[in-house]
């Protein structure tokens, strides 16, 4: 058993890298951003769970705590391991629930730029809907990073962002308030946008990595307008190719043009240490996905959103 001491691994604050654990999975080579791991165990005997998705392989207890197994394997639809007991648990952390995910070896830990991460072929890696959320060039061999978000999404929908949650907002008033979006989850990035249309952010502008936002308000700014003229808050993940939303914020922040704008973070990262970076680089708020109805609450207070200016839905 070997845990990961994320105060070791975690970078200086916007530095645009991150910690890549890289493993393998029937010999090809995937990996997992390590501000995700908890730690890494060897393969355990699981117990079966009746009716539950065909690709959770059971449960767990190492400790205290019971742990749902997830087989990367059959849901790459990757053959299974020739010898299951030199096998690994990768223990993760998503929206506060921990998941043991399945692979076949674990070869280590490297740093990269995220300018090293490019987003993957559309079709090559499933289009809009695909698995890889990036490919990592190191040295001589591509990693595969692996849309873990997604993958969770899927195989438990209730953990994920649920539209229905701004119906219990109440009533909701249409807003002009401009949202510059930074999300490389094409499918997380799709429901963030409904969500806010939902809830009467109708102007969106919908950016898939923190490089495209920036230049996005780079050329906001160059315009000579006034920025609140082109967007009004920044929505921001932290994991994505190009540039990361911690290195967005830091720009955003430094510019004595923009650090006006209230950026939120928003991503499944957020834990203590996280929390910590993002208040160093100046986030206006940090809130963890899935939480979708709080993020709307936190839009409309730090736009000074007030329902009398519009009208309802």
């Amino acid at each position: 058993m070997s845990n990961v001491n994320q105060t070791e691994i975690l970078l200086e604050s916007g530095t645009n890298e991150l910690e890549i654990m890289e493993f393998t999975i029937d010999g090809e080579l995937f990996g997992i951003n390590v501000a995700k791991v908890r730690e890494i165990m060897k393969y355990s005997p699981v117990k079966l769970m009746q009716n539950a998705h065909p690709v959770i392989e059971g449960i767990f207890k190492p400790r205290d705590t019971v742990i749902t197994v997830i087989d990367l394997a059959q849901y790459l639809g990757l053959p299974p391991s020739q010898d299951i007991s030199h096998d690994i648990f990768i223990i993760a952390n998503f929206n506060e629930l921990n998941f043991a995910f399945h692979v076949h070896g674990v070869v280590g830990i490297n740093r990269i730029s995220w300018r090293k991460i490019q987003k993957p072929d559309k079709i090559i890696y499933g289009g809009n809907e695909g698995v890889a959320t990036g490919i990592a060039e190191f040295r001589d061999h591509l990693i595969t990073i692996l849309d873990f978000e997604k993958i969770i999404a899927e195989i438990c929908p209730e953990t994920g962002i649920q539209l229905e949650d701004i119906d219990d907002l109440g009533p909701r008033f249409r807003s002009d308030r401009k949202i510059l979006i930074a999300e490389d989850s094409m499918l997380l990035s799709k429901m963030i946008v409904e969500c806010l249309h939902r809830a009467g952010y109708i102007n969106t502008i919908k950016t898939d990595n923190g490089q495209e936002a920036w230049d996005y308000l780079c050329e906001a700014k160059e315009s000579g307008d006034p920025i609140d003229t082109h967007v009004n808050l920044v929505v921001t993940d932290i994991e994505m190719p190009q540039m990361d939303g911690h290195r967005l914020t830091k720009l955003i922040k430094e510019d004595p043009t923009l650090k006006v704008l209230p950026v939120v973070l928003f991503s499944s990262l957020i834990n203590e240490e996280m929390r910590i970076k993002g208040e160093q680089l100046g986030a206006d708020e940090q809130i963890t996905k899935p939480e979708i109805a709080n993020l709307v609450s936190i839009i409309d207070r730090l736009t000074d959103n007030t329902p009398s200016e519009y009208a309802e839905l």
